[in-house]
């Protein structure tokens, strides 16, 4: 299974860690699934920038983006060229490294 590693974040993973996940899993399913709360506003549908990520290792690995990621892409806080929204990124054999970024555009956030 591949690991992956969660760069420290001061709300969702103060010291960093890393999880393993099943490969076809979304980046989004397995944080939730190691209880670390990544905003998810719109319930992994595609439709909000909420669970935005930035992949700092393995992002080749990853599933290729999807037009509708990549048009919510542009309106996510702190985008990067290897940034993904983990509800739609899903997990090959390789690990990867993410970090979350400090914010996003959620100013109200739902408590998942």
């Amino acid at each position: 299974m591949p690991v992956i590693k969660i760069l420290p974040h001061p709300e969702y993973c103060p010291a960093g860690t890393e999880i393993t996940a099943p490969s076809g899993t979304s980046i989004c399913e397995a944080l939730l699934d190691h209880k670390i709360n990544i905003e998810h506003a719109c319930d992994m549908s595609c439709a909000c920038t909420t669970c935005h990520v930035i992949v700092r290792e393995g992002f080749a690995s990853l599933n290729a983006l999807e037009e509708t990621e990549e048009d919510l892409l542009d309106r996510a806080w702190g985008l990067e060229p290897n940034s993904r929204l983990s509800c739609q990124a899903f997990l090959a054999k390789q690990d990867v490294v993410i970090e979350i970024p400090r914010y996003t555009i959620n100013h109200a956030k739902e408590n998942h």
